[in-house]
Order: structure tokens, then C-alpha cells, then sequence
């Protein structure tokens, strides 16, 4: 099979150190399946991952997939050889960015039968960190009616998880305040649901207050969260809750948290996978209720760019966009040309 690996962790301005392989395709063992791969979606989580140490090269990175399975392992209890499917994949086994996959089912769900493969693959890895986040970490109610009052500011709402975020979290009930300053930011921000789009140039204590909101329930940092912190701890309420998917560069305050007695949570979605978790089936039934949200119409794609073709020089362009910081929604590239 074919796919694009490094054989060392490389920033962008080193030049373009990804490189074509010729690999065995895997083959599928116990819960695994086989998947050979139509599109796949560019994640920031790519271009972390490309600068951490290989220890068995080529890497071959990817998380966001869909595909069609082509062979099923012994114990496989959910899919069929014949079944289109999307998925996140985890980082300690190949990835995404390859023409085959062998990828766990509990981790797996059928892709949304009304959307493209390229509008699909926009959806697994950010529905999966928006629907932990709101429903593990924040613990909303799956009633959508239990929610309503709750307040949720997501912090770079037109990202890819803010995207879908904005649109979970519509749909279960919540106020979504989300902050940009693009024109086009704003408007996609309001198209995915925003109730309250905020400039993040400006103060968001005082723009809150604007709309006659002293704080908020919950907080999702999906920039930044050093730049964040302290303006996160003055808007959220007391016994509120924040959760940020960005890792600290600088050492933090916890001791922050306690006056108003904060919940603090690091989100990284790809825990149940890699630690082999025994609720580890529930990325599927998170995967599997966007799809069906997807089909009713209550969920929309958040692809808004694709490529075609899987070359060394399309991945070290997406990879460059990423780390542009100007992305809004998501970067899809399709496999075969």
C-alpha cells in the first residue's frame, strides 16, 4: 500500500522531509478492520505530532478518515466488509495517511450516508474532543431540555472543533458564545450556531456584559490557553467548569481555581484509545450519534477546503495552513486523485 511518512521529527521551515512508501497492507486482528481510504481530514494534532521523536520509523501520521471496510478481524461485531465509515484513529499505530488502515471498531462508526467522503472526514476527531468535552468532562445532559439556561463561550469558534462544537452543543440545549474577528470568522461562526460571536481582540468580561451576561456555565479553550487562563477564571461562574484541548507552554496558577471552586480539564480525546479504556466503545456511540445527527439534518460538514491527491507535497501544504492559524473549519484531502 501506499503512504506518506518521516523518518524524523521535522519543523516546516526545515523543508519537506515527509516521503512516499511503499508499505505491506496490514491485516486486521481480533477487533480490527480493514479500511481502505477514500478521504482524510489535516488536524493541528498532525503538526504536534510530526515534531515528537520516532521510535520506529517511517511515521505515518492521519487521524481523520473515511473509508470502506475491506476485511473484518475474528471478534468484529459492528461492521461488515462492504461498510463506508469515518473515524480518528490514535496516534500509537499508523495512521491516516495512507491508501489502508487497520483501525479498532470500538473507535469506529458508519459514516453519514448523506454526505460525501470528503465532507464526512471532517467530522470524527473534532466531534469526538467537542462531545467528550461536553458531555464526559462538562457532564451536560443528553435531555436537551435539562440544559436549557447553561451557557457555554468556546474560545476560536470557527476552528474545527469549535465548529462542531458550537453545533453539539446547539443541539443539546446550550447558549453558545464563541469568539472571532474576521468577518468571514464571525459569519461562519453564526452559521454553525453561534448565538453570541465575541471579538477576541478586544476585553470578553466587558463584551459579555454587553449582552447582559455576568458568566458563563462552562468555558472550551480551543487556542491558547496561557493567553486565556486568567480571562477564562473571571467569566466562568462559581462551581463552573473549563476545559482546553491546548496544552500550557508556561506554568499556570491552579491555585486560581479555588476561590470560585473551578473544575479544570485537559481534553485529549485520544485517551480511550491508546490506554485501551474499558468505556473505550464509547467513541463509537459518540461517532455514531453525529452521523445520525448528520442525517437529520441537524449537524452540518465543516469541510471548507479539498485537496486531491495524497503526495508529499499536498500533506506539507496542509500541514503549512495549519500551522497558519487562519484555518476555519477543516482541510480534507481526497486519496486517489
Amino acid at each position: 500500500m501506499k503512504a506518506i511518512g518521516f523518518e524524523q521529527p521535522f519543523k516546516l521551515e526545515e523543508g519537506n522531509l515527509f516521503k512516499d512508501y511503499e508499505l505491506e497492507t496490514p491485516q486486521p486482528s481480533a477487533r480490527d478492520i480493514l479500511v481502505k481510504i477514500q478521504s482524510i481530514s489535516v488536524n493541528p494534532v498532525d503538526t504536534k505530532q510530526r515534531i515528537t521523536p520516532v521510535e520506529d520509523a517511517p511515521r505515518v501520521l492521519g487521524f481523520d478518515a473515511v473509508g470502506t471496510v475491506e476485511a473484518v478481524g475474528s471478534e468484529v461485531e459492528l461492521f461488515e466488509v462492504g461498510d463506508r465509515v469515518f473515524y480518528a484513529g490514535t496516534p500509537n499505530r499508523h495512521g491516516s495517511n495512507a491508501t489502508y488502515q487497520v483501525v479498532d471498531e470500538r473507535i469506529v462508526a458508519k459514516a453519514p450516508s448523506n454526505l460525501t467522503a470528503e465532507q464526512a472526514a471532517s467530522l470524527p476527531l473534532t466531534g469526538l474532543t467537542a462531545s467528550e468535552t461536553l458531555f464526559d468532562a462538562f457532564g451536560i445532559s443528553t435531555n436537551a431540555k435539562e440544559n436549557e439556561g447553561k451557557s457555554l463561550l468556546i474560545i476560536n469558534g470557527a476552528g474545527g472543533v469549535g465548529s462542531i462544537a458550537t453545533q453539539i452543543a446547539k443541539a443539546y440545549g446550550l447558549q453558545v458564545i464563541t469568539t472571532a474577528s474576521r468577518d468571514e470568522t464571525v459569519a461562519w461562526s453564526k452559521k454553525m450556531g453561534a448565538d453570541i460571536v465575541l471579538n477576541h481582540k478586544h476585553d470578553l468580561a466587558t463584551q459579555l456584559k454587553q449582552h447582559d451576561i455576568e458568566a458563563v456555565d462552562y468555558v472550551f479553550c480551543t487556542f491558547d490557553t496561557d493567553m486565556y487562563y486568567d480571562t477564562m477564571i473571571e467569566v466562568v461562574k462559581p462551581l463552573g467548569h473549563i476545559a482546553t484541548i491546548v496544552a500550557f507552554k508556561e506554568k499556570q496558577d491552579l491555585n486560581a481555581l479555588k476561590a470560585k471552586n473551578i473544575s479544570f480539564t485537559h481534553e485529549f480525546m485520544f485517551a480511550r484509545p491508546v490506554h485501551q479504556t474499558a468505556d473505550m466503545i464509547q467513541q463509537h456511540a459518540y461517532l455514531k450519534d453525529i452521523a445520525e445527527k448528520v442525517e437529520q439534518g441537524t449537524y452540518q460538514s465543516t469541510t471548507t477546503e479539498t485537496v486531491s491527491g495524497l503526495t508529499v507535497e499536498n500533506l506539507y501544504n496542509a500541514h503549512k495552513t495549519l500551522e497558519s492559524s487562519t484555518m476555519i473549519g477543516k482541510l480534507v484531502i481526497n486519496i486517489e486523485e
